[in-house]
């Protein structure tokens, strides 16, 4: 699974000065190329290099966050960089230890990043076209140092607001075609489930439209919980909230509602809501009802109403593709 990172001294200085050159404008070639050791992430900056598998990487950014809201927190342990040989562009992943707990209603999780489960998963996946591509290699220290290929596109969540001229209009016009994707996307998830993996962080920007194949692919599998119910459940509220998402066009919020429409919010109780995030709401049905029963029957497994939730993508799938049918 692990390939040893090379020795930097493969690569003179000029050497790769005269690769960076190839691929980096005049005005942005650095004076000097610093290679640096892969064993600590916070070493490795703008313009470094690494060299892993016999390729020398060209640092730029770090990339950036958008968990809980936090749009602009930057990932240190995530780099983009410029694939010397090739000039592609590539995500640097290193490991990173970070550890949560989750809650979904009475349920917690325990939740760490696991480097070691995205190396899997990325082996499982391989030739994939629905999932994020990448191969692992060790750093210097010895632990498992992902490298991606890197997806030219935006995100489920993006997408979703640019569509429509109201809400009305999205969901008969737009809304058939994107919950046609997501189908497919769950059906991918499925693929992993299958194979005794879970996602682990799911959520609507980690589901990106690939601008070069037109498809949705899953990207970062580094996210790892436990719960003693059911091994997939976080995986499967993850999915519950995108549908939920994408069926009101956006996040329906009870912020919102008590600005834009109270006599609406004086309707919903606590069994409307969603029920990881109590300020969204998740029964649709009340806000728009033009949503047809079957698909807002889907939308209340995700509820604070909820007695039965689903408990895998085989049982969510049969109730979205009944739904949709009924959208043609």
């Amino acid at each position: 699974m692990g390939k040893t990172s090379d020795k930097a001294c493969r690569y003179t200085e000029e050497e790769l000065l005269e690769m960076v050159r190839r691929w980096v404008p005049p005005e942005r070639v650095p004076g000097r190329v610093l290679i640096k050791d892969t064993s600590d992430f916070f070493q490795v900056d703008y313009d470094n290099v690494v060299v892993l598998g016999g390729v020398p990487y060209l640092v730029r950014n770090n990339e950036r966050e958008g968990r809980f809201g936090i749009e602009d927190q930057q990932k240190f342990w995530v780099k983009r960089a410029i694939d010397l040989k090739t000039g592609k562009t590539k995500i640097l992943k290193w490991t990173f230890w970070e550890k949560f707990t989750g809650r979904v209603g009475e349920m917690v999780f325990e939740c760490v990043r696991s480097p070691l489960k995205e190396a899997r998963i990325l082996n499982i996946v391989r030739g994939r076209p629905d999932f994020m591509q990448g191969e692992t290699f060790m750093d210097a220290a010895g632990n498992p140092l992902r490298i991606m290929d890197f997806i030219n596109g935006k995100s489920l969540g993006d997408i979703t607001l640019t569509l429509g001229s109201s809400h009305e209009d999205y969901f008969i016009n737009h809304y058939p075609g994107l919950l046609s994707e997501f189908i497919t996307a769950v059906e991918a998830i499925g693929f992993l489930h299958e194979n005794g993996e879970k996602h682990g962080d799911i959520r609507r920007d980690h589901l990106l439209k690939d601008t070069d194949t037109g498809r949705y692919r899953w990207i970062d599998f580094d996210y790892n919980y436990r719960h003693r119910a059911n091994k997939f459940s976080y995986d499967m509220f993850g999915l519950g909230n995108i549908l939920i998402y994408i069926t009101g066009r956006g996040d329906v919020t009870t912020y919102n509602l008590s600005h834009d429409a109270p006599d609406t919010l004086s309707r919903l109780n606590s069994d409307d809501l969603n029920i990881v995030f109590n300020y969204r709401v998740a029964n649709l049905g009340k806000i728009y009802p033009y949503i047809p029963g079957p698909l807002n029957r889907v939308l209340l497994h995700f509820s604070g109403g909820a007695h039965v939730y689903y408990l895998n993508t085989a049982e969510l799938l049969a109730d979205l593709k009944e739904a949709f049918s009924m959208l043609k």
